[in-house]
């Protein structure tokens, strides 16, 4: 039986302002997958704010074993978001790392504690977010399609966000969600570990692509770009190896997909 760490919380009244931490791979790779998520928080009638000085979560180093200098990079976080407001975050796996393991790196130093501990409280997952506290309720403007929903394990596990992800596309009249085999499964990114073990990574991330295949979806959604990149990789990799010419398994993020779904503006 599938376990998740996640506690309940409460969540806040809509806020007229919130703060958007970007995500390095949102900001590198997938510039629209943030712009989107600008969007769909201005169309709530809240205001973005984007700390520019704001760089890595800190997780690569943590999760490889090197806790000082996933230390040092998240201390540059902490003094970035001033205002009592929300720090939004479009990916679970950076989300859980700010929210659950900040205050366990700072927890030696009771000043940078404080901090870590305060921040972490305002700290929200985007899908979280728009159900929780902004209250998302818009049309599908969309043509029928299927889709199917990858979930990291951290959001899955750390922040719950697949309930979530899975309220949002429920509320797009139009769009069928197939459910994949052993949704709760891995897809091998890992971050790091995909680098340090790319036979194991890829063994996984096949499997992956042949559950979301499997499904006849159209295409994949999910939240978090390490997890989709990954998948859509491999997707495209085997399908050049096949010969094929046209994607098997195109996708994207849901931010992307929620806006263009719900704002008229199809692809």
């Amino acid at each position: 039986m599938e376990t998740s760490c996640h506690s309940p919380r409460q969540y806040p009244p809509k806020p007229g302002n919130a703060y958007l931490f970007a995500t390095c791979l949102v900001d590198q790779f997938a510039p629209e997958a943030g712009l989107d998520t600008v969007r769909l928080l201005e169309r709530e009638g809240i205001v973005v704010h984007f700390p520019p000085d704001q760089t890595c979560c800190g997780q690569p180093a943590y999760t490889s074993g090197y806790p000082d200098e996933a230390r040092a990079v998240a201390r540059r976080q902490l003094d970035l978001f001033p205002e009592p407001w929300p720090v939004v975050v479009p990916s679970g796996s950076c989300a859980a790392m700010m929210r659950h393991h900040y205050p366990k790196l700072f927890a030696d130093d009771a000043a940078l504690l404080a901090k870590a501990r305060e921040l972490s409280q305002r700290v929200f997952e985007l899908t979280e977010f728009l159900v929780h506290v902004a209250g998302f309720k818009h049309s599908d403007s969309g043509q029928p399609c299927t889709i199917a929903l990858h979930t990291s394990c951290h959001a899955r596990r750390e922040m719950g966000s697949h309930e979530t992800s899975a309220t949002l596309l429920a509320g797009l009249a139009k769009v069928r969600v197939e459910q994949q085999a052993r949704s709760e499964e891995c897809c091998g990114f890992g971050g790091t570990f995909s680098i340090r073990e790319p036979d194991i990574s890829a063994a996984i991330v096949s499997d992956k692509v042949d559950s979301l295949c499997a499904t006849g979806a159209e295409r994949v959604v999910s939240a978090d770009c390490g997890c989709l990149f990954n998948i859509l990789g491999r997707a495209a990799k085997l399908d050049q190896i096949a010969g094929r010419k046209t994607p098997t398994l195109p996708g994207e993020h849901i931010a992307s997909f929620l806006w263009r779904r719900t704002s008229g503006k199809q692809a």
